[in-house]
């Protein structure tokens, strides 16, 4: 590629193509800057992703072949920046290409590997055993439960995860929230330790829509009634709970239930637009984490955690990061996965950017560069000569060449094709 190893290569949605400069790493997330246990300052999980073989059948519908090595070292990675790996969990396809039988190898090695480190680890427990059919209400809780004896006895803590086929169910029962206190109830008398649940939104999911009881684009007061659910499922279960992740995209509806936890009960955000502000906090309560985005910023997001208390400090390092979680998290959500493994690539975690299902055509190529625009500007490029490197050989792939000088100038190819997905 023509690019001085100075510059950035982007690419427009109507074909143009301009450069920028490519700035140098942050110093605080350089390897001197790593943690040596987990991070105290908040507790804090990285949802991550995992890698397929390169050579394996990555095409819609194909079971997952995983890289395991790669899978593997990328979790040594976020737990070496002393955060937490929430395994299994949406960020690693599940519901979206991980097949239970790998959902199930995936937790047993990533116990082992956990236990062999001291790194935390919770990973996802949810009903996608069952076929995509109506079920009954106790079918969903002996799959839930099933998941939750499998990762119990691998030594990995719980994630509760929102399940479609109790989603389905409900929304055909008279009292929606009475069925999903039965099912919760029922399936946390099961556990032999404090777990966390998950309020995943129908931004993420569109099967979801309606979890807990709310009723679907109500708004502020569905949030409160489905809140209301979400409350009631903790007094029911005592101190079997442990906290509840958000993942509404709605730092309002956060704030409000996190008010309203019972003690001891962790709030984690899982609001991958609205995160800073969450986890500096109000001065009085604030939320612990447990983010996709954080397995895209795992050294800036260390660094960050790390400067707490100095909220300034924190907010300087984790700020600018928002634009870029925005952005991988917009619509349609659910593929934000796409720019979790691209920015894994790009950072020299994965030796191809593919993915299970082949899901790494989720995202268009202008999609793509301003992805690498916002990580370059917000310092989430941990070598950005290989970044750029590996950015602009995809281009060179199709057809895209660097101008020979910093400016605008239009590409040869057609504007329509270079807004489809990366095949």
């Amino acid at each position: 590629m023509s690019a001085r190893p100075d510059r950035l290569t982007l690419l427009a949605a109507d074909g143009t193509v301009t450069t920028e400069s490519l700035r140098e790493p942050l110093p605080a997330t350089q390897p001197a800057a790593k943690p040596t246990a987990p991070l105290t300052q908040r507790v804090v999980y990285a949802a991550a992703h995992v890698v397929p073989r390169t050579a394996a059948d990555n095409t819609p519908g194909a079971p997952a072949d995983l890289d395991w090595d790669a899978t593997l070292a990328f979790r040594h990675h976020l737990w070496s920046w002393g955060l937490g790996v929430a395994d299994a969990m949406d960020t690693a396809q599940r519901n979206m290409g991980l097949d239970p039988s790998a959902t199930r190898e995936l937790t047993a090695r990533s116990a082992r590997e956990a236990q062999s480190v001291g790194g935390r680890l919770v990973v996802g427990v949810n009903t996608d055993d069952l076929p995509d059919e109506p079920v009954s209400e106790r079918q969903v809780v002996d799959a839930y439960v099933g998941q939750l004896h499998h990762a119990e006895d691998v030594g990995a803590g719980v994630v509760l995860m929102a399940s479609r086929h109790l989603a389905r169910l409900a929304r055909t029962e008279t009292d929606p929230a009475a069925t999903y206190r039965r099912v919760y109830a029922a399936v946390l008398a099961r556990a032999s330790a404090p777990i966390v649940l998950h309020w995943l939104g129908e931004a993420f999911d569109p099967a979801l829509a309606g979890y807990f009881g709310a009723e679907a684009g109500a708004g502020a007061s569905a949030n409160r009634r489905a809140a209301d659910t979400v409350l009631d499922i903790m007094g029911d279960a005592g101190d079997r709970v442990s906290g509840i992740k958000m993942s509404l995209l709605d730092a309002r509806a956060e704030t409000d239930l996190r008010a309203r936890l019972p003690e001891g009960v962790r709030m984690f955000t899982g609001d991958d637009h609205h995160y800073v502000d969450l986890i500096a906090g109000d001065g009085t309560l604030h939320s612990d984490a447990l983010l996709g985005a954080f397995a895209a910023l795992g050294p800036v997001a260390s660094a960050a955690v790390q400067a707490l208390p100095d909220e300034a400090a924190f907010r300087a390092l984790l700020g600018p990061t928002e634009a870029l979680s925005r952005h991988v998290f917009s619509a349609p959500v659910w593929h934000y996965k796409t720019g979790i493994a691209f920015l894994a690539w790009l950072n020299g975690h994965q030796s191809a950017f593919t993915m299970v299902g082949g899901l790494h055509a989720g995202r268009s190529l202008p999609h793509l560069s301003e992805t690498v625009r916002l990580a370059n500007t917000c310092g989430a490029l941990e070598d950005p000569a290989l970044a750029a490197q590996r950015w602009h050989d995809l281009l060179a792939l199709v057809g895209v060449s660097a101008p020979s000088t910093a400016g605008r100038h239009r590409s040869t190819l057609d504007a329509a094709h270079l807004t489809g997905a990366v095949a």
